[in-house]
């Protein structure tokens, strides 16, 4: 998340001061660029590990402060959200074994941090969204306690002006509304760094954007939200819309969102990226910067550039220019942010190795991709992959459209290989770790194609709930062995977790699938309608889908012993239907609402956010509980007889 002594009271004057250093900054940027102030003639790859704590019903934990101070690690930092860490890997030259001593590092670190997890009562899993997550894990309360991440949060809020609000459809369908930037916390990520030289940065950075879609398309890993099957890499819609600051009128301009993949290639040097974004995006967080980069240049001291730093770290293109100075040596890295985290370090080691060999092979192959390529057919590419991963047609060089799976397998993994031998990559790590992403890609087993096959084979078995926890469950068990998500088996249904888990708030097995009917209509619809579907009750929404009523099958009997129902007599939902009504949200603990239930002599409960009706909860659901606690408690007492 970048620098974090960020200023928390921002006055008019502080941001025209902080526009002023960042304007300067640039013009130094610029400097250092014509005067070759840049390391050069060699090449570097590193990366951020991302990753989530979970606790022992394999839901969100928010114990990273007490887990980063058990590992005492500089290494190790929070992100976002209080269940997520994020572990700094070292900068490896480019050649020989530096793949295999990435893993090495990475694979130390994950172990490290699960070790540390285990001793606070939680473990580590490395995904790009964690499956079971909920909406309460993503409040206010589970941010980490940070004056740069409210600070942030306040500061996006402020521009947008509204509760961040979007919908992303997939094979389910999710509608979600937000007043904080927690979403943001859903994703978690494989950051891969690759340090550049400034004179090929604009040819390398326009490369990095024609291979993201095929490299993405192989490395999806977030198939589910919210207990939602969207996009095969939905951290792409989810991290687009999390921190979409535009207000209404901005949207109809058609304006860039901050986080984006870019709309034009790059011409000719960094510099015009910092410049686009400082353009379109006004900064919303302010830090005091050195006195004089200028001044600094003079005396040969190179300058670190914060207000340009802090600014770019509040912009979030998938592939992100980035500057860094090391030993009073400045230097240039292209970040690419699309790779999600796991399923395993190896398949993560992989990825790497795709990417770095697709962005030196290609720079072998091509001169100039502008001349291949226009710009929207590569961000179409991008979009198509994050939609469907291997199933996506990509539009390729030449005017080819290709399948994903077969553009990967039969042109760009040779491209990848030719790219890590002319890196100096070992050739039995080129080997392994492309054979990774060649079986992976063969075999169409991505980590989201692992999980979405997993739940359709637990289809029926207890809740969706308990089917998320034995997914994830599943997850971290076979990432412990290391072998590439490929190789795994699907997730099986655990009969043994702690069913509880699953019940405790109303939203984790409220029936959410619901027939509606409008006040408008008829009364014989009604009656059909819980003939054919089974149900008791039916909830009655207006035309802005406002809960106004419910229908019981007890209210139709009763009128139809009373006569009052007649093929002769067209009643309307709204002249029989009752107004009066218990509703719950869907945060409503199961001891409350079952309370509420008998406190009231009422056989269901509405569950509504926003004055929309979101799901039921009926005493068919309760019975389903209390079964559950009932053959628990018999089995435990047949055990005991034993």
């Amino acid at each position: 998340m970048g620098e974090q002594n960020v200023s928390e009271q921002v006055s008019d004057a502080d941001r025209q001061r902080f526009m002023q250093n960042l304007l300067t900054e640039v013009r130094v940027l610029e400097r250092m660029l014509d005067e070759g102030l840049f390391e050069t003639g060699i090449r570097r790859v590193g990366a951020e590990q991302e990753m989530f704590i979970v606790d022992s019903s394999r839901r969100a934990s928010c114990k990273a402060l007490e887990i980063l101070e058990e590992l005492n690690d500089p290494a190790f930092t929070t992100e976002l959200g209080l269940f997520n860490l994020e572990a700094n890997l070292s900068p490896y030259v480019l050649t020989g074994h530096c793949l295999r001593d990435l893993e090495e590092e990475c694979e130390g670190y994950y172990r490290k941090a699960q070790e540390a997890a285990l001793k606070k009562g939680a473990d580590i899993a490395l995904v790009g969204i964690l499956p079971t997550l909920s909406e309460r894990d993503l409040s206010l309360k589970s941010m980490v306690p940070n004056p740069r991440y409210m600070a942030l949060n306040d500061a996006l809020l402020a521009l947008r002006g509204s509760d961040f609000q979007f919908t992303i459809n997939g094979l389910d369908q999710l509608n979600i509304r937000h007043d904080n930037i927690m979403l943001e916390a859903c994703n978690t990520s494989f950051q891969v760094h690759f340090q550049v030289e400034p004179d090929e940065f604009a040819r390398l950075y326009n490369i990095a954007q024609t291979i993201t879609a095929p490299l993405l398309s192989s490395v999806v890993n977030s198939p589910i939200l919210l207990g939602r099957r969207l996009w095969m890499e939905s951290r792409i819609a989810v991290f687009e819309n999390a921190i979409d600051t535009r207000t209404d009128v901005e949207q109809l301009r058609g304006t860039r969102s901050r986080v984006h993949f870019g709309d034009n290639w790059v011409e000719n040097s960094v510099a015009e990226i910092f410049k686009e974004d400082i353009a379109r995006f006004r900064p919303i967080l302010t830090i005091d910067t050195e006195e004089d980069p200028m001044a600094m240049l003079d005396k040969g001291i190179i300058p670190k550039l914060h207000a340009l730093n802090l600014h770019n770290g509040t912009v979030y293109r998938w592939n992100r220019a980035c500057y860094g100075v090391a030993d009073n040596v400045a230097h240039l890295r292209i970040e690419n942010r699309v790779i999600p985290s796991g399923p395993t370090i190896a398949d993560e080691i992989a990825n790497t190795a795709f990417f770095i060999g697709l962005m030196s092979g290609m720079m072998s192959k091509v001169n100039d991709v502008r001349d291949h390529i226009d710009f929207a057919t590569v961000k179409g590419n991008f979009l198509a992959s994050a939609r469907y991963g291997l199933s996506a047609e990509l539009k390729w060089f030449n005017d080819q459209v290709l399948p994903a799976q077969d553009l990967i397998l039969d042109e760009l993994l040779p491209l990848a290989e030719s790219g890590l031998r002319s890196s100096g990559i070992a050739a039995d790590d080129i080997e392994h770790y492309l054979g990774i992403i060649e079986r992976r890609v063969s075999l169409r087993r991505t980590g989201s194609r692992w999980q979405l096959d997993s739940l359709a084979q637990m289809e029926g078995q207890g809740s969706k709930n308990e089917r998320l926890r034995s997914l994830t469950s599943s997850m971290i068990k076979q990432q412990g062995t290391g072998k590439p998500v490929h190789e795994w088996e699907l997730a099986e249904f655990c009969q043994d977790q702690d069913w509880r888990q699953s019940y405790q708030t109303v939203n984790q097995y409220m029936t959410t699938e619901l027939f509606t009917v409008r006040p408008d209509d008829i009364v014989d619809f009604v009656a059909s309608l819980m003939d054919w579907k089974h149900v008791r009750h039916v909830p009655v929404e207006d035309a802005e889908g406002k809960l106004v009523g419910l229908i019981s099958h007890r209210i139709l009997l009763r009128l139809l012993a009373q006569g009052k129902i007649t093929p002769e007599k067209n009643l309307t939902v709204g002249s029989i239907m009752q107004t009066e009504m218990v509703v719950i949200s869907p945060q409503t603990l199961t001891v409350e609402a079952i309370r509420m239930m008998r406190d009231n002599h009422i056989a269901c409960l509405p569950v509504v956010e926003d004055d929309k009706l979101v799901g039921m909860i009926t005493e068919h659901d309760l019975i389903v509980v209390a079964s559950r606690l009932l053959e628990e408690s018999l089995l435990s007492v047949a055990d005991d007889c034993d």
